[in-house]
């Protein structure tokens, strides 16, 4: 018989998942959170857990960008378009420089105890007002005639930049999807296109994430699969996964408007607030 009450926290878990993942908050701090109050799992178990989520916000994005994806192969098989050629470069080249900043950082994260998560809330939240300025700040540009950059423009060290950004997101209360558009924002991209980018190449990141999570801290998976259980793991991913496609969508629609900028803000307010909360409350 299924508990309905465990199944109740995994359709949460996989909507703080399937949110957070694709806003400019955390997602792993946000399930690290969620799962040790919900599911009791320790700082480890819940950290790990945090990162073998992102199967489901892998699956959602493999869906939304398909035809992206299909770029690639091409690519990859030998396509002479342009096109194919600088999609591949790019994601190739930030998803080297992605492991080879992020995996030492994730080894170091993977191995503390006791972390208080509260301060790189606060920072993560400082960020996202400092998005809200940047986004602002490259529209009115925009409206003064200086001409923002797109991805035919970007060069090899935009990519290394994305890449060493995506990197230091192995770290808990980093957002990967703050972190690298942030980077592209002060590149001086669209806004627009720098959420389509920074998607993008979250995949492979997310995909050697989840990997080397299994390799490195298996027990620490195992506990916490074993916590929310087969039936409850299927609702989490299938929450995720959903909530996740609509995101997506919807962000990279939003982001060319100015409402982006008063999302950014609110949600680095709200970041600040939970930071301040886990220090003096430990909520």
């Amino acid at each position: 018989m299924v508990d309905i009450v465990q199944l109740a926290y995994s359709v949460i878990i996989g909507l703080v998942q399937g949110i957070s993942e694709w806003l400019p908050v955390s997602s792993k701090t946000q399930v690290l959170v969620a799962s040790n109050y919900l599911l009791g799992l320790n700082f480890q178990q819940a950290y790990s857990f945090g990162l073998f989520m992102e199967v489901s916000t892998i699956l959602a994005a493999v869906i939304y960008f398909r035809n992206e994806l299909v770029s690639l192969a091409k690519a990859l098989l030998g396509s002479r378009e342009g096109g194919n050629k600088k999609l591949l470069a790019y994601v190739v080249v930030a998803t080297v420089a992605t492991g080879i900043i992020g995996a030492p950082l994730y080894m170091i994260a993977d191995s503390i105890k006791g972390i208080s998560i509260g301060i790189p809330m606060i920072v993560i939240g400082l960020v996202l007002l400092g998005d809200a300025f940047v986004i602002h700040y490259s529209k009115n540009k925009q409206k003064l005639g200086n001409n923002t950059r797109k991805f035919e423009d970007l060069t090899l060290k935009d990519y290394i930049l994305v890449g060493i950004a995506q990197g230091i997101a192995a770290l808990p209360g980093v957002s990967r999807s703050g972190i690298t558009t942030s980077t592209m924002l002060l590149l001086n991209v669209e806004p627009d296109e720098a959420f389509r980018l920074s998607f993008l190449v979250g995949i492979f990141a997310a995909i050697a994430a989840s990997s080397l999570t299994m390799i490195v801290s298996r027990e620490n998976v195992i506990a916490a699969l074993s916590a929310i259980g087969s039936v409850g793991l299927v609702a989490a991913i299938i929450t995720s996964t959903l909530v996740s496609l609509f995101l997506i969508d919807f962000l990279i629609k939003v982001a060319g408007r100015s409402r982006i900028v008063y999302l950014t803000a609110a949600l680095g307010i709200i970041a600040m607030i939970g930071g301040i909360s886990y220090i003096f409350l430990g909520i």
